[in-house]
């Protein structure tokens, strides 16, 4: 039995290297997901017989709530919503963590399984309590910007130092339950205290970085239990998440330190001085432009989830194609509320794999585009990162819709983005702006080439 135990520990490693890999590609992904999921049913079946587990009638219930709670939060909720489920998910990982390795502590336990305790603990706390604070501000039942005060670093110094020392007296007294019980209310605490300086344009790195956390709190947890298929589990998402995060970052031309230390988005910064002046067209004008276009790139933005646009905009996309445009979709690495988002929502509405375009791959053709046609995006499409110094962004990548022969803009109004900034790319001599909600707009044009 042990030998089969292990032998299944190995597959479902397996399983989730393979599904790790597939979940690279849009085209993949769902495949992958799947082969991830079959990895994990043999990894806690394999579980559960390690541990001699006989009577599964608890266990039997929590699978069921369990699932029908995930099955009615994953058909019912929109996809606008889908980075707050996705920091809920975080949040509930790090907690698991947290108790895993909480009842991973019995009497004569070695030092090293009590450093793993106080390490799942504490980054299990960390990420449940920043998770729903990150949850919070992308749902906007928190304000979204930077949360900062005067002695705040000492704050921070102070509760690290609190979380040492208590960790070293528990290890050192362990049957002194008074030093556990402060690990877990401060790392709690400095949960909260990691995520609220961190606002604006951060967020999908916050959402990447909080996953990164979910699978180290379960490394940690691992060891804790000397499981070792969990120990392989957490180091992969934790390895994977880390990984997804400098990418982010890249797209941001920003440090990790600078994201989590800055307070983006908390203080004044200069006005970007802007020329020109904004240019409305009415969909049937924009649509006479379309009609004759041959090129024509779709830049979405968390505008398009808003809308729930995705639908109405393949069906544009498809009639462009049929009137014998080349049409293609800029996808930036941080558009959207976490990362991924925009392929999230053009895949449900079976847009082509090989029209989605990454950022680095759509920027050398823009020159050649005759219409852009930007749903609901502003940082990501923002000129300022290239052409204004003192613009917070500047040096940022970004997609060079400016270099279009024409933009449309599809906006509600002349907001600014969830960073807070202005686009001088709105009073640009080729762009114009189509007023009103995207996908009723959206609509309208594919009415005109009906």
């Amino acid at each position: 039995m042990d030998n089969f135990i292990q032998f299944s520990y190995v597959v479902a490693a397996a399983l989730f290297i393979f599904g790790l890999k597939q979940l690279g590609s849009p085209a993949t992904a769902r495949r992958g997901n799947m082969v991830s999921a079959v990895g994990m049913l043999i990894a806690v079946v394999a579980a559960l017989l390690d541990q001699g587990i006989v009577e599964y009638q608890w266990i039997a219930v929590g699978f069921v709530v369990g699932a029908l709670i995930g099955g009615a939060a994953a058909r019912m909720v929109e996809m606008t919503a889908m980075p707050e489920m996705v920091a809920l998910f975080n949040g509930f990982g790090g907690m698991a963590s947290l108790l895993v390795g909480w009842a991973a502590l019995v009497p004569g336990s070695s030092t090293f399984t009590l450093v793993t305790i106080i390490l799942s603990i504490l980054i299990g706390g960390v990420t449940f309590t920043g998770s729903l604070i990150a949850y919070g501000k992308l749902s906007e039942k928190l304000a979204s910007g930077a949360v900062l005060f005067s002695g705040q670093q000492v704050v921070n110094s102070l509760i690290v130092l609190g979380i040492v020392a208590s960790a070293v007296m528990f290890c050192v007294e362990p049957a002194n339950h008074l030093w556990l019980y402060l690990v877990v209310a401060l790392s709690l605490v400095f949960g909260i205290m990691v995520v609220i300086p961190i606002g604006g344009a951060d967020m999908p790195v916050v959402i990447s970085l909080l996953n990164s956390y979910s699978g180290l709190a379960a490394c940690a947890a691992g060891f804790a239990v000397n499981n070792n298929i969990l120990i392989v589990a957490g180091s992969l998402v934790g390895a994977s998440g880390i990984i997804l995060t400098q990418i982010m970052c890249k797209a941001m031309n920003r440090s990790l330190s600078n994201v989590l230390f800055s307070g983006f988005g908390s203080g004044k910064t200069e006005a970007t001085v802007v020329e020109g002046e904004i240019k409305p067209i009415t969909a049937e004008d924009a649509f006479y432009i379309l009609e004759a276009a041959t090129n024509v790139a779709f830049i979405p933005g968390y505008g398009m989830a808003v809308a729930q646009a995705q639908h109405v905009v393949k069906e544009l996309a498809e009639l462009l194609e049929q009137n014998g445009a080349e049409v293609n979709f800029g996808i930036h690495p941080v558009a959207g509320r976490m990362p991924g988002h925009m392929n999230v929502l053009l895949a449900e509405a079976d847009v082509p794999y090989d029209q989605l375009l990454e950022m680095d791959d759509i920027n050398p053709r823009m020159e050649n585009v005759d219409v852009a046609i930007v749903i609901g995006a502003n940082d990501v499409v923002n000129p300022a990162a290239r052409e204004v110094e003192s613009s917070p962004i500047y040096g940022m990548p970004v997609i060079n819709v400016d270099k279009a022969r024409t933009v449309f803009v599809l906006k509600r109004s002349m907001a600014s983005g969830f960073a807070g900034i202005e686009n001088p790319l709105f009073y640009k001599d080729n762009t114009r702006m189509l007023f009103g909600d995207a996908k009723e707009s959206i609509g309208l044009l594919v009415r005109e080439f009906s």
